[in-house]
């Protein structure tokens, strides 16, 4: 039996208790107040729903993460990141991305990111907690990719790419970054074959908590923009 959250609450069930088919599926309900979002992650669950069904929490085992230490760069791909004529940004314009990644996802895959979802994210971005890369052709938003810094993991959300290799060059740009400020994991949630290709592993449940008990540590990670792109 599902546990339904208490809406004056942000109490979660111990994710150890997540089904295992669907796998990850922990409780059902609650809201998406930006708190109770960061207590989520801070625990290893995430929201993850369709517009006809209540919000659903998730914390999959095995777990997909990237070492920002050990992204995998092809022959290809590092030859066209030294020629592209694209320029990369950080945080400049969240909404679009995430607008980008939902009707990416309409198309594909169905309207997991809701209203509800992108209007909540917004509001950690406002708040400092959520964070953009975009990719640009000119002034074209042609990739990106959003997530959440917390201490020192990053939880990736979602990316989109409208240009061959767009995302891909957010994603090692991001993972540049994280490196040079500390961060020791990359949350990916899920396995899919394209983070597989960049260096993304899955690690049992046990492994992925030990890295949320750390979470803080160093407790100088922050998400600082400056000299990001040098």
């Amino acid at each position: 039996m599902i546990p339904w959250l208490d809406d004056n609450s942000h109490a979660f069930p111990a994710i150890e208790t997540a089904l295992t088919d669907p796998n990850g599926l922990l409780a059902v309900g609650g809201d998406l107040n930006t708190q109770r979002i960061i207590t989520a992650y801070r625990l290893g669950i995430f929201p993850w729903f369709s517009d006809e069904d209540p919000i659903l929490w998730w914390s999959p085992s095995p777990r997909c993460v990237l070492k920002p230490t050990e992204l995998h760069i092809s022959k290809s791909f590092a030859k066209f990141s030294k020629k592209t004529t694209f320029s990369v940004s950080f945080d400049s314009a969240f909404n679009q991305v995430i607008d980008h990644c939902a009707q990416l996802r309409n198309e594909q895959e169905g309207s997991w990111i809701t209203d509800e979802m992108q209007q909540a994210y917004q509001q950690l971005f406002a708040q400092g907690v959520a964070h953009s890369v975009e990719v640009w052709d000119e002034e074209l938003l042609v990739g990106g990719l959003y997530g959440l810094a917390i201490g020192n993991i990053f939880f990736g959300e979602s990316m989109f790419s409208k240009r061959s290799n767009a995302s891909k060059l957010a994603f090692s740009h991001l993972v540049k970054h994280l490196h040079q400020a500390g961060f020791q994991l990359i949350d990916c949630q899920v396995h899919s074959q394209h983070l597989a290709s960049l260096g993304a592993i899955e690690i049992s449940r046990e492994d992925f908590k030990e890295f949320l008990n750390n979470i803080d540590q160093p407790l100088s990670c922050e998400f600082n923009l400056d000299n990001v792109l040098d």
